[in-house]
Parts: C-alpha cells; sequence; structure tokens
C-alpha cells in the first residue's frame, strides 16, 4: 500500500468534514463498512460499544441527512490536524493503517477548542476504480467525555 495515497486519502476525507462538505463524507467508505467512535479507555477494556455505530454506507448517509435535517445543535464547525498514517499490515490489496489525529472545534462565536485527539483504526482497500476506501474506520478517543452533541463526523 502506497503511503502517499494514504495521506491524500486521510487529507481528503479531513478536507470534506472541515469545509462541511458532509455529504460527501459517506463516499470515503465501501457500501459494506465499519464506522464506530468508541474511546481508549473502551477499547483497553475490551469493550465494543461506542458513541457512534454505522455498519453500512447507507447508515452514513442516514446519519448526514439527520444531521442536515432534524438535528439541532448549536452551530460548530471542525478542524482535522491528521498525523502521517502508520501501516500496520498490508496484503492483496488492503492496509490496516493507524493514524494520529486532532480535532478542534470552532463555534459560532469564534471560540475554538481542542474537541478530540486520538487515531483513526482502519482497514483500507480499493474499490472497483482503484480508489482507496475505508473498510473500518474505528475513531478511538483519547478522552471519556464529549460536552456537547456528537454530531459531526470525527
Amino acid at each position: 500500500m502506497d503511503l502517499s495515497r494514504l495521506v491524500a486519502l486521510n487529507a481528503a476525507y479531513a478536507r470534506a468534514i472541515d469545509n462541511e462538505r458532509y455529504e460527501e463524507w459517506p463516499d470515503f467508505f465501501l457500501e459494506s463498512c465499519l464506522y464506530k467512535v468508541t474511546t481508549a479507555e473502551n477499547v483497553a477494556k475490551g469493550l465494543e460499544a461506542g458513541l457512534i455505530y454505522a455498519d453500512s454506507r447507507a447508515m452514513l448517509q442516514d446519519r448526514i441527512s439527520a444531521l442536515r435535517q432534524a438535528n439541532i445543535y448549536e452551530r460548530q464547525r471542525y478542524r482535522h490536524i491528521v498525523g502521517l498514517p502508520t501501516i500496520l499490515d498490508a496484503r492483496d490489496g488492503a492496509a490496516d493503517v493507524e493514524t494520529p489525529f486532532l480535532i478542534v472545534r470552532i463555534m459560532r462565536d469564534g471560540r475554538m477548542e481542542v474537541f478530540a485527539t486520538g487515531c483513526y483504526r482502519d482497514k483500507v482497500r480499493t474499490n472497483g476504480d482503484g480508489t482507496l476506501r475505508f473498510s473500518e474506520r474505528i475513531v478511538v478517543c483519547d478522552g471519556s467525555r464529549f460536552d456537547t452533541l456528537v454530531a459531526i463526523p470525527f
């Protein structure tokens, strides 16, 4: 697996979220996928539950639909700082990858704060046209407290 393609995938992913182009977010995943947001504490204890769980691209699309049409929350946006991915295993066009992240939340009034830090634990594959997509993205947050509705994808 080419490291530069993984960097480009993560950069495009973060850019779509940071620019509030949420409708593009599900397209970074294969049709059959797993997306979960959890905490390092849960992972250490072997607890499978997460703050967010979706096991298909359709569920991710539903999440964005709810974000745009149903959820009511204080206007905010994110800025991702994504580190370099580490390839843990690669074979047959797929890779297990871990990438650190930091997310700054910018509120409507301009206040900024560190919202989350952690790492993405990904399984990445090529789809039919050779584009890299996530078959699994587990967002492991270092902290275990979130002070507001977790509405926007990580």
